[in-house]
């Protein structure tokens, strides 16, 4: 019987689905054979919310609302394999929503992870996943995120004067970062 696989797309919210993270994350997925692809896509635009831990919060149960009903119908115990691809508020919302829906088995993949992607974890022995981040990012403590994610053991990898979008102001040095992180997805995506 043919291994049936689901890839499901989680942005952030000024990051949609086609930004080069998680567009080049879909090739790779697509090349591994993941046939069902979902993109989740928010309605809601919260703004101001950097920095700002209330609206944090109310921006998370928005858009996690959002990505609930999006999923919505998907049998995920139909799938033999199951991948999350993230990025920023959206690695909280799919950790948050597999621990919510008793989904199993599901390998991460977290660009940029906010803090509060470390805080919904309730089963860290259980959270497959790899994780990305940039040294300059101002949407969060980096080097918290890099000390939660290893405490969880999770492996993360920092990125040099990036920022938010795993970006620097070097052209050339963005798209061997970039080059990188879709080598490291990559292997994730295969194994």
């Amino acid at each position: 019987m043919k291994n049936k696989k689901i890839a499901v797309f989680f942005p952030g919210i000024g990051y949609h689905n086609d930004k080069p993270l998680l567009y080049y994350a879909r090739k790779l997925a697509a090349e591994a054979g993941y046939e069902d692809c979902k993109n989740i896509n928010y309605t809601s635009k919260p703004k101001k919310i950097r920095g700002d831990k209330e609206k944090m919060k109310e921006s998370f149960e928005t858009l996690y609302r959002e990505a609930d009903e999006a999923l919505r119908g998907i049998r995920f115990d139909d799938y033999d394999d199951i991948l999350f691809i993230s990025k920023s508020i959206g690695t909280a919302i799919a950790v948050s929503y597999c621990e919510k829906n008793a989904v199993k088995n599901v390998r991460h993949i977290l660009y940029t992870p906010l803090e509060e992607t470390f805080n919904v974890i309730k089963e860290p022995e259980k959270l497959n996943a790899i994780a990305f981040i940039g040294s300059a990012d101002p949407w969060s403590d980096p080097l918290k995120v890099v000390d939660m994610a290893e405490g969880y053991g999770i492996p993360i990898h920092l990125y040099e004067g990036a920022n938010h979008s795993l970006e620097t102001d070097d052209t050339l040095n963005n798209i061997r970062i970039l080059e990188d992180v879709m080598e490291k997805s990559k292997s994730r995506i295969n194994s």
